[in-house]
């Protein structure tokens, strides 16, 4: 259970929505961040006789982590993920919020889906738990033939509703004009996966000399670009805004900048398997690492960390996607796209770029925990006095392995599988 009070002492807090990053003492009290003190400040006249003292020293406090969309298996896959396990498995990364893509069985077409998956989750005895987001979908069955009852789902935004998508790409023309045209003045979010499965030829690696050295059938880059630049064009014309999902290219990267530099309204993520990793990693034929988009090549990859360290990518996603041991014990080519990580993003990532010195530590919290919540025009999680207690208590020198044993998913495919993890979240506070 959550302690109903908390003084954190000497803990370095981080705050991107402040621009705050110093030593101080945080209490937290009633669900709200009831006090930001000076690093050695006493636990303050008043406060309950049983508050939780707990020593920050060495480790970072900051707001509760985001994740813009992820796949859960339940309904319809539970041997995959359960909401209990996805949930677990998200506190144990610091991530207070996750938004869940529509492609469950059933999907999340019509609001008694999306009311049974919340109802679902509420059953659950994890305390603390994340709040999910479904994402409704934009067709009729996710099947991208016709349009779901738009106008129906989008009364139940008062559900935590986090807007429109589909789970795969969409490349129906005709129909996503007039679903830009009747979604605008809804005011809800709509995410768009530019991916063109017709130019992408089958292909499971990014076009280029690493794939043809490993033998491995490609992809080339304009199977992303091309509806990159037409859905760009689309946002122009009609004035809706759009969140490109999954980036993985470095000319997508240019489309976006220019886009915002003509003022379009558009916001970007990427997945942070796509920043850690890129073609030269699949030489190894680890078929953790088919991914859909492919990992880009080495220029792609260095392409989209610097778009996310100068703003022109807004977002991190973690794009969980569970998978059962059978489905990815296959050969490289034949394995299913995707791999986990709510519980190992936060903790390599501090490692591969913060620790490194390649982004400064508010870089890295502001993508994942305030920009993603700005994405869906909600109030991102802050550490200011009187906010929401929503907050992440990480110990960046930590050590554990990711097992089977130690990872809250049911699933278990991931690159970093058996692998030592430097950094590790010791508490999660929620509202």
């Amino acid at each position: 259970m959550t302690a109903v009070a908390t003084w954190i002492r000497q803990v370095r807090c981080l705050d991107p929505l402040t621009g705050v990053d110093k030593l101080a003492c945080v209490g937290i009290q009633a669900g709200h961040i009831a006090a930001i003190a000076p690093p050695d400040a006493p636990l303050p006249e008043g406060w309950p006789v049983d508050t939780v003292m707990v020593d920050g020293t060495g480790c970072v406090l900051m707001p509760g982590l985001m994740d813009l969309y992820s796949h859960s298996g339940e309904p319809g896959h539970e041997e995959r993920e359960t909401l209990d396990s996805l949930m677990a498995g998200a506190i144990a990364g610091g991530f207070t919020r996750v938004g869940i893509l529509p492609d469950t069985v059933p999907p999340l077409d019509h609001p008694g889906a999306l009311r049974s998956l919340l109802e679902q989750a509420n059953t659950t005895s994890l305390n603390p738990r994340p709040q999910l987001l479904p994402w409704a979908a934009l067709t009729q069955g996710n099947a991208g033939a016709q349009m779901a009852e738009v106008g129906e789902l989008a009364r139940e935004r008062d559900l935590g509703l986090a807007g429109f998508t589909h789970s795969t790409a969409l490349t129906h023309w005709p129909l996503l004009l007039r679903l830009l045209e009747y979604l605008r003045p809804l005011g809800l979010p709509i995410a768009l996966w530019p991916w063109h499965q017709a130019l992408a030829r089958n292909g499971v690696a990014r076009e280029g000399t690493l794939a043809q050295a490993a033998g491995l059938t490609t992809q080339p880059a304009m199977a992303e670009t091309v509806p990159v630049a037409a859905l760009l064009e689309l946002a122009a014309e009609i004035g809706t805004p759009i969140h490109l999902m999954r980036l993985s290219t470095a000319r997508s990267v240019e489309l976006v900048a220019q886009a915002k530099q003509r003022g379009l309204p558009v916001t970007a993520s990427v997945s942070w398997l796509h920043l850690l990793f890129s073609t030269q990693d699949l030489l190894g034929y680890d078929p953790h690492l088919r991914l859909n988009p492919p990992l880009g090549n080495p220029e792609d990859q260095a392409a989209l960390v610097e778009g996310l360290r100068t703003g022109i990518i807004d977002a991190i996603a973690v794009d969980h996607t569970p998978h059962t041991y059978e489905d990815k014990t296959v050969a490289f080519d034949q394995a299913p796209p995707g791999a986990i990580g709510l519980e190992l993003a936060l903790p390599i990532l501090w490692q591969r770029f913060v620790a490194s010195g390649a982004w400064s530590a508010l870089t890295l919290v502001q993508a994942l925990s305030t920009r993603p919540a700005q994405c869906l025009s909600l109030t991102p999680a802050t550490l200011t006095p009187e906010a929401p207690g929503e907050a992440v208590l990480l110990d960046p020198e930590a050590r554990w392995s990711a097992t089977p044993d130690t990872l809250r998913s049911r699933s278990h495919n991931t690159p970093f599988l058996h692998q030592s993890i430097q950094g590790q979240v010791r508490q999660v506070w929620t509202p």
